[in-house]
């Protein structure tokens, strides 16, 4: 559970950094589990579903690095477990109640020579909704850094009640936020086992990997089982899974 403290600072700054959560023997098994998937990558030929490589600036697919799974647990039902870790639950729990659905489920490996994984965003505007209702999270299985791509967070700014402008590029998937202060960012470098929760209105993004290691991070959404979500209902949309109660 939360205390009050943590209560307070996530709806204060809009995320909340639990370090070292996931540890020891079972941080290894999943890190194998997604050591397997990024072989699996080498002879996955583009185009396959949940697989997309990074971009070349003439945006082409480069088969040596693998960019994103998206819909992991749909694809590796062994990384649910990951989502439904009680050390992970308990803590969501606190902010959405007992009975839990998680949903976007992906997996960013950000490999060295050029891994990259997201650019300013917030995660409703591909959601279509301003919901306070959804959590996102992010598990750093690889210790993170600025050189290898750490998470970087505008605090507060999941209060300002709306939702930016975003613009897609050239040289990436998705759609992103141009413009930001930096001189209000955060960068959250932490150790491997650091599980993140941040608001889904909260803007965020990383830094791209400029080192000789990898950064495995999984991103996800955790939401109250009631919650209607037009793109992503509970019946009919294969990567919303109930992790918690009913």
């Amino acid at each position: 559970m939360l205390t009050s403290s943590e209560m307070k600072q996530f709806q204060d700054e809009g995320f909340l950094v639990f370090e070292n959560l996931i540890q020891g023997p079972k941080l290894e098994h999943y890190v194998e589990v997604f050591n397997d998937l990024v072989e699996r990558s080498l002879s996955t030929p583009i185009g396959t579903p949940h697989w997309s490589f990074e971009l070349n600036e003439d945006r082409e697919q480069n088969q040596d690095l693998l960019h994103k799974i998206q819909g992991v647990c749909v694809l590796e039902s062994k990384i649910l477990d990951l989502a439904k870790e009680t050390v992970i639950l308990d803590r969501v729990e606190s902010l959405l109640g007992e009975n839990l659905d998680v949903f976007g489920t992906k997996f960013f490996p950000k490999l060295s020579g050029g891994g990259t994984s997201v650019f300013w965003h917030q995660d409703n505007f591909y959601f279509g909704t301003q919901s306070d209702e959804i959590i996102s999270c992010a598990i750093y299985l690889q210790d993170s850094d600025i050189e290898n791509g750490c998470l970087r967070v505008v605090p507060k700014s999941h209060l300002t009640d709306e939702i930016a402008q975003h613009h897609s590029k050239d040289d990436s998937y998705g759609s992103w936020v141009e413009t930001i202060d930096e001189s209000q960012v955060v960068d959250v470098a932490v150790p491997a086992g650091t599980v993140v929760f941040f608001s889904a209105n909260l803007l965020h993004g990383t830094h791209p990997n400029t080192s000789q290691r990898s950064r495995y991070s999984t991103a996800w959404h955790y939401i109250p089982g009631s919650l209607n979500l037009e793109h992503f209902p509970r019946d009919g949309y294969d990567d919303r899974h109930i992790v918690r109660g009913i």
